[in-house]
């Protein structure tokens, strides 16, 4: 009788494919067996048994690039192996966790791209000035910009802009300027706003809605220019607004970027 089983019996047995079997002894997970006369390969109980911890393993979590050191090892080594496989497995798990409470975030729009204690201070704002959702989502989405354009610089500006808002004059001139979002590009008011603004800013020029870092960058015009214009698509007097405070601004000697 024959010794053994095929490798089609083995992968059986085992609970694996042919091609897994192969794909191990190209990784020298497992010696390939003695062939009989025939020329077959012929898997005894201890290769199979060698099979059956692999896929074990494997399932678990384990790289296919540990298993063999950790099954020619000794018993407290294996247990020391396992036991970090076991960790790392922890960590995996921690962090599609985190993943999956992403995507359950992201479900509600782009808050999940900021901070928590930004959204309420946001949410804040937005009730004090009577922001539309539509403004509210500009402005959500003007925050997450800055958060990808200029990181090392988001936390800085979001503490100079919640400082500002301690002014009275300061949240005067940024309802005037929602208001303006709905204004015509000849409205006189927004002369009279970009005047008002600018004169602010050029006595308080730490409260200059440019975020801390971005000058030192070599394409910081193109990034303060992807900044300012946002939400100003089909807004013609924020347009105008802008351009007349820069305008202003430049005039008396200010870097905007």
């Amino acid at each position: 009788m024959t010794e053994g089983v095929t490798i089609g019996q083995a992968a059986a047995f085992a609970g694996l494919s042919v091609k897994a079997i192969r794909h191990y002894h190209k990784h020298g997970l497992i010696d390939e067996p003695r062939r009989d006369v025939s020329g077959y390969r012929r898997y005894g109980s201890a290769d199979l048994l060698r099979l059956v911890q692999i896929r074990t393993l494997a399932a678990a979590g384990v790289a296919l690039a540990e298993v063999k050191a950790i099954l020619d090892t000794d018993p407290e080594t294996f247990a020391v192996a396992l036991e970090d496989a076991g960790q790392r497995l922890t960590e995996r798990i921690d962090d599609l966790i985190a993943r999956r409470d992403m995507l359950h975030r992201l479900a509600t729009g782009d808050r999940a791209l900021l901070p928590d204690g930004v959204l309420a201070r946001l949410d804040k704002a937005a009730a004090e000035f009577g922001l539309s959702p539509e403004d509210v989502t500009v402005a959500r989405e003007g925050l997450v910009l800055i958060r990808a354009l200029v990181p090392e610089g988001f936390d800085d500006y979001v503490a100079r802009v919640e400082r500002a808002l301690d002014d009275p004059h300061y949240v005067s001139l940024v309802k005037r300027m929602w208001q303006a979002a709905e204004w015509p590009a000849d409205d006189p008011r927004v002369d009279e706003l970009a005047t008002d603004m600018a004169g602010y800013f050029l006595a308080h020029p730490a409260l200059l809605p440019v975020p801390p870092g971005l000058r030192a960058r070599p394409d910081a015009a193109l990034r303060y220019s992807l900044l300012s214009r946002h939400g100003q698509e089909e807004k013609p007097g924020w347009r105008r607004l802008t351009a007349l405070v820069e305008a202003r601004m430049r005039a008396a000697g200010v870097d905007l970027a």
